[in-house]
């Protein structure tokens, strides 16, 4: 039976038809997704030094692909009558409110990086982002904290600057790391 002659039916039947497969709703968004990112692809500027067999059109066309192709396969589910199953989480009470505090602290913490990390370089301001984030999702070890922050961001600095070639910015330790 059709949309159309589920319509027929009554009023309340095509909005029940609609309620049964809202999940085609997020397979617009991926299509919609999936074309903009393709889209994009195709309108990006690319040097002729910058070809090769794995240039820079090659990982968003493999992401724009994948989202269409997951786009098509999800509506084929729903429309076939597969459903998404209910949240259950292990251990969470699905009746308590969120956690605002936790999602304000790390909001703060990732704009506070974005604010840094020009004038204390990625080192500093990365050690900040990571110690605060810990933090804010409850870890109290004062003294262990700042300690692995810090190897994390250094560490994380020299793979993407050094050996990726992706510079970042180093801040007053540019010429030190």
């Amino acid at each position: 039976m059709n949309l159309a002659e589920q319509g027929a039916n009554g009023p309340g039947t095509a909005r029940r038809w609609a309620h049964e497969h809202s999940e085609l709703g997020v397979c617009v968004l991926l299509l919609a997704l999936g074309a903009l990112v393709l889209g994009d692809v195709l309108t990006m500027d690319v040097d002729v030094a910058q070809r090769g067999p794995v240039g820079p059109k090659s990982a968003p066309t493999v992401v724009g692909v994948g989202l269409l192709v997951v786009a098509v396969l999800l509506a084929v589910d729903v429309l076939r009558g597969g459903r998404g199953e209910a949240e259950g989480g292990e251990d969470v009470d699905l009746t308590a409110p969120g956690d605002w505090r936790t999602v304000l602290l790390l909001a703060g913490v990732f704009l506070g990086n974005a604010v840094l990390i020009g004038p204390l370089g990625f080192p500093a301001s990365g050690a900040l982002m990571f110690w605060g984030s810990a933090y804010a999702l409850g870890s109290r070890a004062h003294t262990r904290d700042p300690l692995i922050a810090a190897v994390l961001s250094v560490v994380t600095y020299v793979v993407f600057d050094s050996l990726l070639g992706i510079p970042l910015p180093g801040g007053p330790l540019t010429g030190v790391l």
